[in-house]
C-alpha cells in the first residue's frame, strides 16, 4: 500500500510546479498609456522601469509607452528635465491590461536670456577694444615688398601707374623669371628680330641728335614818359 502512495506522489511532483507557473503567468499585466507634460505635449525617450520584474522600456517620440508588469509592482518613470514619477499596480488587480496616462512635471527653471562676455565691466571692454594690436610681421613684410615693387615699376616705366597696372606688370615680370629659370641668359646680338627692330629705329631717326629751339626773348615794352607841366 505504501508503495502505491509513494508512486502517486512521485507522479504528482512534476505537475505542482507547472500549476504554480500557470498561476504566475496569469497574473501578468500589460501597462500602457501616453506620457505628456503639463502643456499636454508628448514626451519621448522616457525610461519606464518595473521594480518587481526588473524590466525596462522607453517611450516613443509620440509619448506612447508599454511595459509588462504584475499586480503589486511599482513602475518608475524617469526622463531628463522632468521630475521622477512612479505608479503602483494594486495587488487585487485582476485584469490583463491597464491604461495609465502619465503627466510629468518639469524639473528645470526657465530664465531669461543671459549674454556672457569676456569682460567684467564696460571699462575693461573699452580698454580691450581700443588696445593697439601688434601687426603680424608677415603682413608688414608683404606691404614692404609691395611698396618696393611699386617704386621699382614707377622708376622703370617713368610715369605714375595705377595699382592694377603695377600688379599686372609685376605678374608679367614674375612669369618671365619663372619661364627663364635654370636657362642661359639670351643675348639680343644674335636675335634677328632685335636687329630688324634696331635698323627700323635707325631709319626713323633713333640715333639723331634732338635739336632744341631756344625760346624767343621776351619783348620789353618801354613806357613813354609823360611831359611835365610847366
Amino acid at each position: 500500500m505504501n508503495r502505491y502512495i509513494y508512486t502517486i506522489l512521485l507522479l504528482l511532483l512534476p505537475i505542482i510546479p507547472l500549476k504554480s507557473q500557470t498561476v504566475e503567468y496569469d497574473r501578468f499585466v500589460q501597462l500602457s498609456g501616453i506620457i505628456t507634460d503639463r502643456a499636454h505635449n508628448p514626451v519621448g525617450g522616457v525610461a519606464i522601469i518595473s521594480k518587481k520584474l526588473h524590466r525596462a522600456a522607453v517611450s516613443e517620440y509620440t509619448g506612447i509607452y508599454s511595459i509588462t508588469s504584475t499586480p503589486g509592482d511599482t513602475v518608475f518613470f524617469r526622463a531628463i528635465g522632468y521630475k521622477r514619477y512612479h505608479t503602483v499596480i494594486p495587488e487585487n488587480y485582476t485584469h490583463r491590461n491597464v491604461m495609465v496616462d502619465i503627466m510629468l512635471e518639469a524639473d528645470t527653471v526657465m530664465i531669461s536670456e543671459v549674454k556672457i562676455l569676456p569682460w567684467r565691466t564696460y571699462s575693461e571692454f573699452l580698454a580691450e577694444v581700443t588696445r593697439e594690436v601688434p601687426k603680424d610681421p608677415k603682413v608688414e613684410y608683404m606691404n614692404e615688398n609691395l611698396a618696393s615693387i611699386y617704386v621699382a615699376i614707377s622708376n622703370d616705366v617713368g610715369v605714375s601707374i595705377s595699382p592694377e597696372a603695377g600688379f599686372r606688370y609685376a605678374a608679367e615680370q614674375n612669369f618671365q623669371a619663372m619661364t627663364n629659370r635654370n636657362m642661359m641668359p639670351y643675348n639680343n646680338l644674335f636675335n634677328p628680330l632685335a636687329w630688324v627692330k634696331f635698323v627700323d629705329g635707325v631709319k626713323h631717326g633713333l640715333l639723331r641728335n634732338k635739336t632744341f629751339t631756344k625760346p624767343e626773348p621776351a619783348k620789353v615794352i618801354k613806357k613813354r614818359k609823360k611831359p611835365q607841366k610847366k
